[in-house]
């Protein structure tokens, strides 16, 4: 793979697409500075070698041109504390100001670009949009691994015009190589650990794992549709009816290939979606009626706690029940310190970013796990066995 260390950024202004996909809270101020953070070893390695920063990133997902709530400039305070500078700040990505403010760059200087999605143009992969952007540097770097899974603009077609000048920043290296190593290298007993709230969303990984885990635990709104699928009476609790049968598939599957595949045995549950609903507990499998399951019960978190902490391998992408209400965070929590206690004993752990990555920040965990990703959808579309745009477009020349 190419990555920076492969290049010598002297005197080079490097166009550098980071995921500052960052929360921001009613005031504009940065919640959680996690994705900043990953990308400071690769703008760090550009300015040591005597090179010039340009960086391009979206944030959230703006309906029609800029709004105030996406964008980047509420960034630059924290990028100039970061590197105890004066980061510049561009108020379009494309246009007469941008391109000065790139022209005038010089070696040890830091300039961030307004939001890529002000222009419908980066979605859509317009290759003028592109080519535009592109005469801003002299070499492109992609370090942003959480929308590698798209063709867009700045994450793929950009590449094109940068055909003898182009590699992966630190975090896109780390992730694919973490990646690898659940996919290809896992010691054993290896177990995956799948929540959040839908079956459809996973399929495809659960396919592809069924021929390399010991274990699949299944926790979120999702593990209501297998046990569904398993004979049991779910009340009003999240169900995918038209996956029903791909459930029972699954778990058919499991069993033919000797694959411990657990539903939870017992669930939290509430008689309506809410923090302040009523709270009980049931076996999953006898959910009484107008009921619905939230959160893996107390002996399912002590049997997949037991599970988790005698593998050697972990990979989890997914809650185990609705985390943002604190009475259903529980099995969430449960299962993020048997990961932790399994880390401790030398178990290797990946945390395949979105929810499950927000809870081991969350609970301060996450340098006390092995790798946390910063990319959920693009992890698990790495995983599945697809091309992703990004990394093809640095990894080869014909893209």
């Amino acid at each position: 793979m190419r990555t920076v260390d492969a290049y010598n950024f002297a005197g080079k202004k490097a166009l550098v697409r980071v995921d500052f996909n960052v929360p921001l809270d009613a005031d504009y101020r940065i919640t959680d500075d996690t994705r900043i953070r990953a990308a400071v070893p690769t703008i760090q390695k550009i300015l040591d070698d005597g090179g010039a920063v340009i960086l391009m990133s979206h944030l959230g997902r703006p309906k029609a041109g800029p709004e105030e709530k996406y964008s980047l400039r509420h960034l630059v305070g924290r990028l100039s504390q970061e590197f105890n500078t004066t980061v510049k700040f561009a108020e379009d990505c494309v246009g007469p100001e941008a391109a000065q403010l790139a022209q005038d760059l010089q070696p040890g200087e830091i300039l961030l670009l307004e939001n890529l999605r002000f222009h419908k143009a980066e979605e859509k992969g317009d290759t003028e949009f592109a080519r535009e952007l592109s005469t801003l540097g002299d070499v492109y770097v992609n370090d942003a691994f959480g929308t590698a899974h798209r063709e867009h603009a700045s994450t793929a077609v950009i590449a094109r015009y940068f055909p003898n000048d182009k590699v992966m920043g630190y975090v896109m290296h780390a992730e694919l190589d973490n990646a690898r190593r659940v996919m290809d290298n896992a010691e054993r007993p290896y177990t995956a650990i799948m929540g959040g709230a839908k079956i459809s969303d996973k399929i495809l990984i659960i396919e592809k794992l069924m021929d390399r885990v010991d274990n699949l635990l299944i926790g979120g709104g999702m593990s209501y549709t297998f046990v569904k699928a398993d004979g049991g009476q779910i009340g009003s609790s999240l169900v995918e009816e038209d996956k029903v049968e791909l459930a029972s598939r699954l778990i058919a599957m499991a069993r033919e290939k000797g694959v411990n595949l657990m539903i939870p045995v017992d669930s939290i549950i509430a008689d309506e979606f809410s923090n302040d609903a009523n709270v009980d507990t049931a076996l999953s499998h006898h959910i009484k009626p107008l009921w619905m399951g939230l959160d893996i019960g107390p002996n399912a978190r002590e049997m997949y706690a037991d599970v988790i902490r005698n593998s050697k391998t972990i990979l989890w992408n997914g809650p185990m029940g609705v985390f943002e209400m604190s009475n259903f965070s529980v099995g969430t929590e449960a299962v993020a310190e048997a990961v932790v206690d399994a880390t401790r004993r030398g178990a290797y752990s990946l945390i395949g970013g979105g929810d499950s990555a927000a809870a081991v920040n969350q609970l301060g965990y996450a340098d006390r796990v092995s790798y946390v990703s910063t990319g959920g959808g693009a992890l698990l579309e790495y995983m599945e066995g697809k091309t992703l745009p990004g990394v093809a477009a640095i990894e080869r020349d014909d893209y």
